[in-house]
């Protein structure tokens, strides 16, 4: 009877190590080390640190013992981790950028498998890009570390930039920063980062001249949104063709460096006109419909976004330190991001981007709240494969009443168009033959 329970055990711990296994890479973790001192090896840091990111305890103290005993279930013929949570955030500190750098990739590589005919639509590989304020607790480290970016009375905050893609809605990357950090900074620092043929999506804080031409520098395309704060020309003469619609970005302060030559495309939405730009000159490779599809499922990164701080609980950070902060955020994001790719990975190809993350969560803490449970009919992969998101049909508007907390800003607007003067003219012509071979 003690053998068939203890078997049962054995078999579900196993599900869910082997399914977080599955997209960790399969060097550069060792679980031993040759130093017989060392308790916390790097594969038993990045499992346990992921397993604190899906636990449901609401302190770090309470997180990191739930997590130690799934671990220890887990590797019960290895050395047992430390006991104390200063010990496993010191052993961390040390290593924390080094093993998020091969976990990530490790989890991209996870993405593109997953994704399969998804990876691409037509020649580009599509990812959204947004920006988001993360709350951390008001302690005198925090706010020298992090400032108080947000409105008065606000805590310290850190500035979190992700980009994702769109069609999987799983995490490609990120940047994390002080709660004043720039979010076209963040996107600078990326650019690497993006796939070859990246078609980008982005919401109007991410415009600007020297921002999109170095998209189209490293040959990527992109779709974003602007308001009234950007000027346009038309007719301006700089490309060799002009359709309909093409339009000039052409700062006053950039007129010693070419034009960027776009394409406007207006959507019209319940709230008024959007207004769209796009590196896509030709409509046969990118129709207006196309285009206005797309930016739509940018929503996606919002839905991210919201898994991350509600379903997570991760709104407000616990840590009382910066780098633990950092440490706390860096590590939630890939525990969102696994947690996606083992949800995503075990549902039919046709419907792996309609995985729900509070569904998953369940199954997931579930399997390490009772890692005793005989292992159910078909184990951890079944129930994730029901972790879905309700297909129901609205039948009513998707409003709220007003709240007193509630933002609503104000849309962007519509840009400034105008024709370009004659002098502008001469001049993007005459910049032109210098850097156009004939």
């Amino acid at each position: 009877m003690a053998r068939r329970r203890d078997s049962g055990r054995q078999v579900y711990q196993t599900d869910l190590l082997v399914s977080i296994r599955k997209f960790l890479p399969a060097r550069g973790l060792p679980l031993v080390s040759e130093d017989g001192r060392v308790r916390w090896t790097s594969r038993m840091l990045v499992v346990g640190a992921i397993l604190m990111t899906w636990a449901l305890e609401p302190t770090l103290a309470d997180a990191f013992a739930a997590a130690r005993t799934v671990l220890v279930t887990m590797y019960d013929s290895r050395r047992r981790p430390g006991k104390t949570l200063a010990g496993f955030l010191k052993a961390l500190g040390r290593v924390s950028d080094r093993l998020l750098a091969a976990v990530t990739s490790s989890l991209r590589a996870g993405v593109r498998r997953v994704a399969g005919r998804s990876w691409r639509f037509k020649a580009w590989v599509v990812l959204g890009v947004d920006g988001t304020r993360i709350e951390c607790p008001r302690t005198a480290a925090n706010e020298r570390a992090f400032g108080c970016a947000g409105k008065a009375g606000t805590g310290p905050q850190l500035w979190l930039t992700t980009l994702f893609h769109v069609a999987t809605g799983l995490p490609w990357a990120w940047r994390r920063g002080p709660g004043r950090d720039s979010e076209r900074n963040h996107l600078k620092s990326m650019l690497k980062a993006l796939p070859t043929g990246t078609l980008l999506l982005a919401d109007a804080g991410y415009v600007g001249y020297a921002l999109l031409r170095g998209l189209r520098a490293a040959g990527h395309d992109f779709i974003v949104r602007v308001g009234r704060n950007v000027h346009l020309l038309t007719k301006l003469g700089y490309a060799v063709k002009e359709y309909d619609g093409i339009v000039y970005l052409w700062p006053q302060n950039r007129r010693k460096e070419p034009p960027l030559v776009l394409r406007l495309v207006r959507v019209r939405t319940e709230r008024g006109t959007v207004t769209l730009l796009t590196s896509v000159l030709k409509t046969g490779r990118l129709s207006d419909a196309q285009v206005a599809a797309w930016y739509r499922r940018r929503w996606g990164i919002e839905v991210l976004y919201r898994s991350l701080k509600q379903t997570m609980r991760r709104r407000k950070m616990l840590s009382t330190r910066p780098r633990h902060a950092e440490m706390e955020l860096d590590w939630a994001l890939v525990g969102l991001w696994l947690l996606g790719l083992m949800a995503a990975e075990a549902q039919p190809k046709r419907s792996r981007g309609a995985w729900s993350v509070a569904k998953a969560l369940r199954v997931v803490r579930g399997a390490m709240r009772q890692p005793g449970r005989p292992r159910p009919a078909g184990g951890l992969r079944r129930r994730l494969r029901g972790a879905v998101r309700d297909r129901y049909v609205r039948h009513g508007p998707k409003a709220t009443r007003r709240l007193p907390r509630k933002k609503n800003k104000p849309p962007p607007g519509n840009p400034k168009i105008r024709t370009a003067t004659d002098a502008e003219i001469r001049h993007a012509q005459a910049l032109r033959s210098r850097l156009v071979p004939n």
